[in-house]
């Protein structure tokens, strides 16, 4: 069997990895409902909101977990390109999983995972990015989407294939086209806040 086909047996399985619930799963252990609390997102910008940093961060690591274990796949059956074909196929089972009726999250933290295992030293310069834009903004949302839009810049310039390049704008779109109703809410400054105490604080569905 080629390692094409090995990867194209893989993408549903990458697909249902991506639709794990961490954020519910953390958040009901606390007896609370996530897509119900907050801006009802399943994603660890709304877990710290509702239940404090502690399992937001819980939330991001196990997100970021799903995108690099099917990264991990891919590599290990096809190289680079195996990788980065389970690793959209982890971030679209997040953001639309077949399980909760295709209402998933924005995929920044399983796009997180997906960058750390083929890109790590951006990897982390994009969540160094993230934190000190949202810290600085309030807005979880600004710092994805400037994130999301800087990633495939600084790869290109940084001497990545183009073939590379061209995926990780893909996934970027993926991320932009999922923040549209955020964009919106910025627009009319509707945004609710990471600190639930402050309602001009940014918003806390990107993840």
């Amino acid at each position: 069997m080629s390692d094409e086909a090995v990867v194209a047996i893989l993408v549903p399985v990458a697909y249902l990895i991506g639709t794990f619930p961490s954020a519910e799963l953390v958040a009901r252990r606390r007896g609370v409902d996530i897509t119900a609390a907050g801006s009802g997102n399943p994603g660890a910008s709304n877990a710290f909101r509702v239940l404090g940093w502690r399992a937001g961060a819980a939330v991001f690591a196990l997100d970021a977990a799903k995108g690099a274990l099917a990264a991990a796949l891919g590599l290990l059956a096809q190289g680079r390109p195996g990788a980065l074909v389970l690793g959209i196929a982890a971030i679209v089972g997040h953001m639309l999983p077949v399980t909760r009726r295709f209402k998933g999250g924005r995929g920044v933290a399983t796009g997180a995972g997906v960058l750390l295992v083929l890109f790590p030293l951006l990897a982390l310069g994009a969540l160094a990015a993230w934190l000190l834009i949202a810290w600085g903004t309030h807005r979880a949302s600004v710092a994805s989407l400037v994130v999301a839009i800087g990633v495939p810049v600084v790869a290109a310039l940084t001497g990545s294939e183009w073939w590379e390049v061209a995926v990780l704008a893909i996934v970027s779109l993926l991320v932009i086209a999922r923040h549209a109703s955020n964009l919106r809410r910025l627009v009319r400054g509707e945004e609710l806040g990471l600190d639930p105490d402050d309602p001009t604080a940014g918003d806390g569905t990107s993840a």
